[in-house]
């Protein structure tokens, strides 16, 4: 017998987590991502593409190689898993519109390459480099840099030749971007013109590739929301060395003057979310990976003991900026995530 589908707005954060991936019996159909899809397709459609990729949900956002087709994650398809993936990673990425729209236009470059073979295009290569090169384990972006198109956060355009292409596509495909006089004093519009060019090349031929396979679709993944959740904190986690000491006893004190004051560590606590919310809006950071950088701050103050000032408000101020410092430091040692 068929196993109903569970109704998710009825279960506990425990009984989630405790739930596998596969027996969410989600789809897309139906659910706040059906128009965005209609959207995108539209998009496409209006550009004289007529090929369309195939949607399926999964655990993360990403569109296969060899297959022209776009995995969205499954957190998008119900509000109560939404809320979920906030309670645990302190973000829903893609959770808004205008930020899903900047995905799928995304993702939808790598399926569009993959099915009319762009990178084998000869001014594909000339201009975005070799498609073939291995991707690094961590980028480091040249925020300054006027070579690449700005469309995802941390300079995605960067990390690689085929993101680089799917980030123009991206700003080539969106309705009123205007990119002929945005970037027209920037070496970027070179990557624009070729991804214009190629498109134009491609208008209403059929695909060479039409794969519909759906790489781990969420009814083939047998892990639970707990295991998966744990993975990703570990993804997203970094170890910190205590190397914040001898900031945090300029931010904070040991005076004994200050035994009355709240302490440093119930300090931080309080203003936790607007220092994941000013540091992300600031560095584009997982919310998940300042939390981490904010709950280290936390443990050391309390082994140094140390107690909120005379100041409150400057050091609000001051907390906001050590720990944008502190994360960005370890984007400039290139220890920065591929989100897609």
């Amino acid at each position: 017998m068929a196993r109903s589908n569970p109704d998710l707005d009825q279960l506990s954060d425990d009984e989630l987590l405790d739930m596998r991936l596969c027996d969410l019996k989600l789809q897309i159909k139906g659910t706040s991502l059906e128009p965005k899809v209609e959207q995108l397709n539209e998009e496409l459609r209006s550009r004289g593409i007529g090929f369309r990729p195939h949607y399926w949900l999964s655990d993360d956002w990403y569109s296969p190689d060899g297959i022209p087709g776009i995995a969205i994650p499954f957190y998008l398809a119900h509000p109560r898993l939404a809320r979920l993936e906030r309670k645990q990673l302190f973000e829903v990425e893609g959770g808004t519109h205008q930020w899903c729209m900047k995905i799928l236009r995304h993702e939808a470059g790598h399926a569009i390459d993959t099915a009319f073979g762009l990178h084998q295009h000869p001014n594909y290569r000339r201009v975005f480099g070799n498609p073939q090169a291995p991707y690094p384990d961590y980028y480091q972006p040249k925020p300054s840099s006027k070579n690449f198109v700005l469309h995802l956060d941390m300079w995605y355009a960067q990390a690689h030749p085929v993101e680089d292409f799917a980030e123009t596509f991206a700003v080539w495909l969106r309705p009123g971007s205007r990119w002929k006089t945005r970037y027209q004093n920037w070496p970027a519009i070179k990557k624009l013109k070729a991804v214009d060019a190629i498109m134009k090349s491609v208008e209403n031929q059929k695909a060479i590739e039409k794969s519909r396979r759906k790489v781990d679709s969420l009814s083939r993944i047998r892990r639970t929301l707990r295991t998966h959740y744990e993975r990703k904190r570990l993804r997203y986690g970094l170890d910190f060395p205590s190397i914040y000491d001898n900031d945090l006893r300029k931010l904070f004190s040991n005076d004994a003057n200050h035994k009355r004051n709240p302490t440093a560590a119930a300090f931080l606590n309080k203003i936790r979310g607007e220092l994941r919310r000013s540091v992300a809006k600031w560095t584009g950071e997982y919310s998940y990976t300042i939390d981490q950088v904010v709950q280290e701050m936390i443990e050391r103050c309390r082994r140094l003991q140390l107690r909120l000032g005379d100041h409150p408000e400057e050091t609000k101020r001051d907390a906001i900026i050590l720990v944008a410092v502190r994360t960005m430091s370890f984007l400039h040692e290139g220890r920065h995530r591929f989100a897609l």
